[in-house]
């Protein structure tokens, strides 16, 4: 599954800070539609993550019945991001195995991102 949006970059002052964007609704509809087939537990979804010239695997956090996509600080300083900005996310959810690989059964279609 493929995903493009974009959300403002928030913080998060827990006891562990962390900066996030908000997965839209209709988005998380989606995500929930195969959370049971790409899920590892606790309802995290791994996912490849880009945004700019930035790539990496991350986990999606559930909350308040959607998602959020945590931001690496290596990610946000390389693109120059701060709280408020607006930032473009595309995200490529796929089935993994047991050793957290693509299942080599995934349809073709979850194979990654163009370009």
């Amino acid at each position: 599954m493929h995903l493009e949006f974009s959300g403002d970059l928030w913080y998060w002052r827990g006891p562990a800070p962390f900066f996030f964007v908000t997965v839209p609704e209709e988005e998380s509809v989606d995500l929930h539609a195969v959370a049971a087939a790409v899920t590892y537990g606790w309802g995290m979804i791994p996912v490849r993550a880009r945004t700019g010239g930035s790539r990496w695997e991350t986990s999606l956090f559930p909350k308040d019945g959607g998602y959020v996509v945590p931001i690496k600080a290596a990610v946000r300083r390389a693109e120059g991001l701060d709280e408020g900005d607006v930032v473009t996310v595309r995200l490529t959810a796929e089935r993994r195995g047991a050793d957290g690989q693509p299942r080599r059964n995934s349809p073709p279609s979850q194979a990654g991102w163009p370009g």
